[in-house]
C-alpha cells in the first residue's frame, strides 16, 4: 500500500498546534511544587475523584486499543473485539477488591506488597515482566501512531513516533503524575469529541451508521455478536477457537489488573473510597470511547474500495485508511488527533509507571537503601527518559513490538496475577511458596511457545491447530491457576522456608 502521497501541510500543522499546547498545558500544571518522590510519582496522592477517572480512562484508552477495536471489527467480526469489555470488567473487579486495599495501605508502587511479604530479591524479579509490559505496550502504540502519521499525513513514520515520543516524555520529565493526569482530561476530550465527529460522517458513504451496522451485522453473521454461543465447543465453527476465545477473555479481564500504570492512579487518589470509584467510573468511559472504533471498522468492511479506485486497507490500517478517503482532509485531521491524543495519554502513563518502580523497588532497596528525596527524584526522571528511549528504539527497530508485548501481557497475567493475590489476600503465602509458583508459571507459559515469536512449543498442551501450531488449549488461564495454587499449596506444606512478612498498615 503505498502511503508516499504528498504531506498535508493543514492537517500538520494542527497537529503541531495540538502537541504544542499539551506540552504548555503539561508546563502549566507541572507548577504545582514537586518536593518529594510521592509528589512526583503519586501527584502527592491527591487527585480527585474527577481527574483520577478522567486519567484512568484515558490511560487504557490508548492508541493501540482504538486502531486495535476497529482492526478486529473490520478483519474477525466482534465477536473478537474483547479489549474494551475485557478492560472495563478489569476495572470493577480491580475497584471492588484490589484498589481499595491497596490504597488503605498507602503502597507507593504495586510491586511495594510484592517486596513486603516475599523480599526485595523476588520483588525485583517481578519488576522484570512489569517493566517489559509498559516499555513494550509503550512502544507498540507507538508504531500505531507512526502509521497513522504515515496514512493520514503522508510523513514518514519514524518522524511521527520521534516527535510524539519527545513530547511524551518532556512533560513527563517536568511535572510527573500531576502533569499526567492534567493532559490526559484534555487528551480524553478529544479522542471522545473527534471520533464521536468523524464516524457519522464516514458512515454517511454507506447511508447512515444505522444502515452500516445492519450490512455489518448480515455479512459477519455469528462473529458480529459480542461473545460466542456458550455451547460454541460443540459447533463445528466455534470448536477451534472456543476455548482460546475464553483464554483471551480472562486475560484481559483478570490479567489487565497487575499493571502499576492502574495502581499508579490508584495509589495518588485521596483516599480507599476514591479509589474504588475512580475504577468503576472509568470502566463505562472504556467502553464508550471503544463504540466510534467499533463503527468505524463496520464501514472499512462494507466500503467497496473497488468503486472508489482504491485497494482494501491493511487491518491494521483500517482506521486512518477510513478517515483519510472517506472523512476527507478535515476529518482526517479531527480523527489523527483523537488517535494521536490516545496514544500520548497511554504512552506518558506507562513511561512513568516503569520508571517509578524502578526508582522505588529496585534503586532504592537495591542499591541506595539511605537514598534521599532528591536522589529519588533524580532516579525517577533518569528512569523517565531512559524508559522513554527505550520504548522509542523499540518503536523504530522491532518489527515484532506487537508479539512482545502479547508476551509481556502473557507473563502479566500468568506471573504476576497470582503472585499479587496472593500477597494481597492469602496471610499464609510465603516466599517459598512464592518462588515455587514463579518457576512453576514461567516454565508452563514458555513451554506453550509464541509461534508470533518463532519460540518453539515445548510442553504436549491438547487442541493443537495444525496451520500455525499453536495451542488451542486454554494454557495462559492453566498456568495462572497452576501458579496460584502452588503458592498456596507450597506455602502450606514447606515449613522450613523463610516466613513472608505480613501486610504492614500505612500508620
Amino acid at each position: 500500500m503505498d502511503n508516499s502521497a504528498d504531506i498535508h501541510w493543514g492537517a500538520l500543522t494542527a497537529l503541531t498546534v495540538f502537541y504544542a499546547l499539551i506540552f504548555a498545558l503539561a508546563a502549566i500544571a507541572s507548577r504545582r511544587r514537586v518536593t518529594d518522590a510521592d509528589d512526583l510519582m503519586l501527584a502527592g496522592r491527591n487527585l480527585p475523584l474527577w481527574l483520577a477517572a478522567s486519567t484512568m480512562a484515558a490511560t487504557w484508552v490508548g492508541g493501540g486499543y482504538i486502531n486495535g477495536t476497529a482492526e478486529s471489527t473490520y478483519a474477525s467480526g466482534l465477536v473478537w473485539v474483547q479489549a474494551p469489555w475485557g478492560y472495563a470488567l478489569s476495572l470493577i473487579v480491580g475497584g471492588l477488591f484490589y484498589a481499595p486495599i491497596m490504597r488503605r495501605h498507602e503502597f507507593t508502587t504495586m510491586l511495594d506488597p510484592l517486596q513486603q511479604r516475599f523480599g526485595d530479591r523476588l520483588g525485583a524479579v517481578l519488576y522484570v515482566p512489569a517493566f517489559t509490559g509498559e516499555v513494550f505496550w509503550s512502544a507498540a502504540i507507538l508504531t500505531a501512531l507512526g502509521s497513522t502519521f504515515g496514512v493520514v499525513l503522508g510523513v514518514d513514520v519514524p518522524t511521527g513516533i520521534i516527535v510524539s515520543a519527545a513530547v511524551a516524555i518532556g512533560y513527563t520529565l517536568i511535572g510527573g503524575l500531576w502533569a499526567v493526569a492534567v493532559t490526559d482530561v484534555v487528551q480524553l476530550s478529544v479522542l471522545v469529541v473527534g471520533l464521536a465527529v468523524a464516524t457519522p460522517l464516514v458512515a454517511s458513504h454507506l447511508g447512515g451508521v444505522a444502515n452500516t451496522w445492519a450490512a455489518y451485522t448480515e455479512h459477519f453473521g455469528d462473529a458480529a455478536r459480542l461473545v460466542p454461543p456458550l455451547d460454541g465447543w460443540r459447533q463445528p465453527e466455534w470448536s477451534g477457537s472456543f476455548w482460546s476465545w475464553w483464554d483471551s477473555a480472562l486475560l484481559l479481564v483478570f490479567g489487565g489488573i497487575p499493571w502499576h500504570v492502574y495502581f499508579q492512579r490508584v495509589l495518588a487518589a485521596r483516599n480507599a473510597a476514591t479509589a474504588r470509584w475512580l475504577s468503576l467510573v472509568a470502566a463505562p468511559v472504556c467502553i464508550i470511547a471503544a463504540i466510534p472504533a467499533v463503527l468505524i471498522g463496520a464501514v472499512g468492511a462494507m466500503t467497496d474500495w473497488g468503486s472508489l479506485g482504491l485497494q482494501a486497507p491493511e487491518a491494521s490500517l483500517v482506521l486512518p485508511w477510513v478517515l483519510r478517503h472517506l472523512g476527507g482532509p478535515v476529518i482526517a485531521s479531527v480523527g489523527l488527533a483523537a488517535i494521536a491524543a490516545a496514544v500520548m495519554s497511554s504512552v506518558d502513563s506507562s513511561i512513568l509507571s516503569a520508571a517509578s518502580m524502578g526508582a522505588w523497588n529496585l534503586y532504592r532497596p537495591l542499591v541506595n537503601p539511605v537514598a534521599s528525596a532528591t536522589d529519588l527524584r533524580r532516579a525517577i526522571r533518569a528512569g523517565i527518559a531512559i524508559v522513554g528511549a527505550t520504548a522509542l528504539l523499540l518503536a523504530l527497530r522491532v518489527q515484532s513490538v506487537y508479539g512482545l508485548w502479547f508476551l509481556s501481557s502473557d507473563l502479566v497475567y500468568c506471573v504476576l496475577f497470582p503472585q499479587l493475590t496472593a500477597a494481597l489476600f492469602d496471610p499464609k503465602a510465603t516466599r517459598t511458596g512464592a518462588k515455587a509458583a514463579l518457576v512453576v508459571t514461567v516454565f508452563l507459559r514458555l513451554g506453550a511457545g509464541e509461534p508470533m515469536l518463532g519460540l518453539a512449543r515445548l510442553l504436549p498442551y491438547p487442541m493443537i491447530d495444525a496451520a500455525t501450531g499453536a495451542a488451542m488449549f486454554p494454557f495462559r488461564t492453566f498456568t495462572m491457576l497452576c501458579g496460584l495454587a502452588t503458592l498456596m499449596v507450597v506455602s502450606r506444606l514447606v515449613r522450613s522456608g523463610p516466613a513472608a512478612e505480613p501486610l504492614r498498615p500505612a500508620p
